[in-house]
């Protein structure tokens, strides 16, 4: 949760950084883009590899300076939150279709085993971004 509230933040930053500069150039949308989705269809939500076997879950969703989603972190391992591995996948590597009455599910082309030998990643509170886990 504190993660989710930390992107929150940025987000809010960034956008009002942006906003004071273009504040003349502003345009407001009468109607949303018919390919959007919300960020809640992947943050926090299963990832499965092509043969249906679960292979992690994301964790956070990565926004570059441009306000563009560019890579998602997944956990992958350990029990119940306990011994996970966080490791950063490119956002195109994940593809959701629809499954079971149109639900939405999340497939990557990877294994456990190699998301498991990737390196890993943690979120460092003081700075508030991932980085390298040195374990």
């Amino acid at each position: 949760m504190l993660r989710m509230l930390a992107v929150a933040g940025i987000l809010v930053l960034m956008n009002t950084a942006s906003s004071a500069q273009s504040m003349a150039n502003a345009r407001m949308q009468s109607a949303l883009p018919s390919n959007s989705v919300t960020v809640t269809n992947w943050y926090k939500q299963s990832v499965y590899d092509p043969k249906d076997n679960k292979i992690g879950e994301i964790m956070d969703v990565l926004v570059d300076k441009s306000g563009r989603i560019s890579s998602l972190i997944v956990a992958v391992g350990g029990f119940l939150g306990a011994g996970d591995k966080d490791v950063a996948v490119p956002f195109e590597a994940v593809h959701a279709t629809t499954k079971n009455n149109s639900k939405w599910y999340l497939v990557m082309n990877a294994t456990k085993d190699s998301l498991k030998n990737s390196t890993g990643f943690k979120y460092d509170d003081t700075k508030t971004t991932w980085v390298p886990d040195k374990k």
